[in-house]
């Protein structure tokens, strides 16, 4: 299969079981992640329409994105890695979506960044689910207060959750607890689902999926 027809598969598996959980498709967008890969490999899926993706790192997504927005500038573009405070600014000049907005640093640096560039990404809070020491996101029991703490103090207008569930545990767990957190907190966006598991992360009530390898294929890891 080319990849724009695992595209197309990927698409039709996730309307298929938004259908089949009685939502509409149209509500749960395909967040196609092609960090690693280069522009040359993601033009035929721009070519074929799509157009929302992510990517991990920032100097990455800026070198390749930069030329392949001039073609396509209605991209939508996700950062779905941790975010250092030094690249704040870059992040906000690329990114229309931050994903992880995960410690009081980075709230503050994105509020000072909005500030001076008038340019304001969604932003969705990264929550450590699993609380893996060797990931980044804030602990679930810790949400609520940071929400409020970059609402309140910080004035960002936060539009959802986003999680990584340990890969040696069930998802569904994971998933309905950042469901939890995000209904307590009036927030109508969940980033939760890759390739292995994002047909239980649409039933868990996913309005964003992060799909990679299962259209990409795999990856080259020693590249990022």
């Amino acid at each position: 299969m080319s990849v724009v027809d695992r595209l197309k598969a990927a698409q039709e598996a996730i309307a298929r079981r938004a259908r089949d959980c009685g939502r509409d498709p149209a509500g749960v967008t395909l967040v196609c992640v092609t960090k690693t890969f280069p522009g040359e490999a993601v033009v035929p899926l721009l070519e074929a329409g799509h157009r929302v993706f992510g990517e991990n790192k920032v100097q990455e997504a800026r070198a390749k994105w930069a030329p392949l927005r001039a073609r396509f500038p209605d991209v939508e573009l996700h950062l779905i890695g941790p975010l250092q405070s030094n690249k704040t600014r870059e992040a906000i000049e690329t990114f229309d979506v931050i994903e992880s907005v995960d410690r009081p640093k980075i709230a503050e640096a994105i509020a000072g960044e909005i500030a001076r560039q008038g340019r304001r990404p969604r932003l969705l809070v990264q929550v450590n689910t699993g609380e893996e020491p060797q990931k980044a996101g804030v602990r679930p029991q810790e949400a609520d207060a940071f929400i409020r703490e970059c609402r309140e103090r910080h004035g960002l207008d936060v539009a959802g959750l986003m999680c990584v569930p340990p890969a040696d545990q069930q998802a569904s767990p994971h998933f309905a607890l950042l469901a939890a957190i995000a209904e307590r907190n009036g927030l109508n966006e969940l980033s939760m689902g890759m390739s292995a598991d994002y047909e239980l992360a649409i039933q868990l009530g996913a309005t964003h999926v992060r799909i990679g390898s299962a259209i990409m294929g795999e990856r080259d890891y020693s590249k990022g």
